[in-house]
Formats: C-alpha cells, structure tokens, sequence
C-alpha cells in the first residue's frame, strides 16, 4: 500500500518525477525514525510554519485510518470513554507553534537561532528534522539543519527547485520544480500529506 500512496502522488504531480528520489528517501528517514522510537521535528516560517503545524497534525492523530487502541491498551486506560476515543499518534513536534518560547528567545537572545535552540535541546539520536523553506535560504531554517547537523539527527529540506543553503546542509532536499514562491507551496502540501499517508499506512492496521 505504501508503493500505490507514492505511485498515486506522481500519477496526480507528474512533474514530482523530478524529486521523486527525495521523496522516497524522506520516506525511508521517517520510517527509521519511528521503528527506532524517534519522533518528527519540523519548522518553517509564515505559509512553511503552517505547513510545519499541518504535517503534525497529520502524525498526531488520525490520518487516513482512525487509529484505536488495541484492547490492551483500552484497559490500560481504564476510562472507557477516553480509550475508546483516542487515537494512537506518532510523535512530532512544530517548532513554529511555541509563541511564548519564540517571542522570549527571539526577545532575549538572536531571533534567528529560534529553530536551532529547539533542535538543540529536542533532538535525540534516532529523531528527524523537516526544514520547510520555499526559497531554501530562511535562515532560521538553515541555522535549524546546522543545529540537526551538530546533534547527529537526519535532515530532510522541502524547498523551491533552485539549489539554496537548506540544500546544500540537508542530508535529503526535496527540490520541488518550481520557483515562485506559491506554486512551491502548492506542491508541499501533496509531498507531505503523502510522507504522511505511507508512514501511516505502514505503522497501523486500520
């Protein structure tokens, strides 16, 4: 089912064949991550902060499948009504959506080194950092790969086509084949709602 969520994402976005590669490979970093017990940090500004909160709530909760608890689980629980609505979730964290933490780092210290802070003090061996940045030059973004770089975590960049400092630090940079800054985003959305899709599809039954 994997194959036919990622088969279906280029039959609908042929010019995805492009960084076809990259998607996959961003595929098989999170699908490490989470085997290993990892868990997803992602950041990005503006329409890339959105999409950063979108991917997490794709993670968090149902996607596709609802996701309930095993009968182990429920009676774990002990609240029925609790057990038999919640979902199980995979662990990922945005680091655009902490506003106190932001503005008082931003307030306090160097604005541009929000991300990197969060990734220094989050990131754990087995965790991945998505970076989104339509130009691939946001430098809060490239200071974040930097910081994924000096705490041994995997990378993944989701940028515009042209090569950028986000591609040239990132272990993995998915280059979507556009440059205006819109069309871009027009394509993020598919590319991670598919990451989304298979990870999901791989680590749950229904």
């Amino acid at each position: 089912m994997v194959n036919e969520i990622y088969n279906e994402l280029l039959s609908r976005y042929p010019m995805l064949n492009e960084c076809a590669e990259d998607i996959m490979k961003a595929y098989k970093a999170l699908e490490k991550c989470y085997l290993d017990g990892g868990k997803l940090l992602c950041c990005g500004n503006g329409g890339s902060a959105a999409d950063s909160d979108h991917l997490v709530g794709e993670l968090m909760k149902g996607f596709l499948k609802k996701r309930p608890f095993s009968n182990e689980e429920k009676e774990a629980f002990g609240d029925d009504y609790a057990a038999e609505n919640l979902q199980k979730g995979l662990p990922a964290i945005s680091l655009s959506a902490h506003a106190a933490l932001m503005t008082a780092f931003e307030n306090d210290a160097v604005p541009a080194l929000v991300f990197a802070q969060q990734v220094y003090a989050y990131a754990k061996k087995e965790d991945v950092l998505i970076g989104f940045s339509t130009s691939g030059n946001s430098q809060n973004v490239v200071y974040a790969l930097e910081a994924a770089k000096a705490k041994g975590i995997v990378s993944v960049a989701i940028t515009g086509k042209k090569e950028s400092k986000c591609s040239g630090l990132a272990d993995i940079c998915i280059r979507l084949p556009e440059t205006e800054t819109f069309k871009i985003q027009e394509l993020t959305l598919p590319v991670y709602h598919c990451l989304a899709a298979m990870i999901e599809d791989n680590f749950f039954e229904e």
